[in-house]
């Protein structure tokens, strides 16, 4: 990956970030800065993919912002779902 790769990775992953928190229905208990972290390391794993599957053409492909989505809507729904609000039993 080029450093212009990394950098509009890095753009992709904020903006994935937010598409998955619009996505997912309900309200997600994860702070802002986790859902970016998370849209990061799906545009950068979904770049990756999506590189392997258009046969390694760095410029824009709709498949690899789809794959970026997906995975960034797992993720926030994995950690939305581990960092639920923990019930207080009396």
């Amino acid at each position: 990956m080029t450093v212009s790769g990394i950098i509009s990775a890095i753009i992709v992953g904020l903006i994935v970030g937010a598409l998955a928190r619009l996505v997912l229905p309900g309200k997600q208990n994860i702070s802002i800065l986790l859902t970016i972290l998370i849209g990061l390391v799906a545009a950068f794993i979904g770049g990756f993919i999506g590189n392997a599957i258009t046969g390694g053409d760095d410029g824009f492909s709709i498949i690899t912002l789809i794959i970026q989505v997906v995975l960034a809507v797992i993720g926030v729904a994995i950690v939305g779902g581990t960092s639920g609000r923990k019930s207080v039993r009396r």
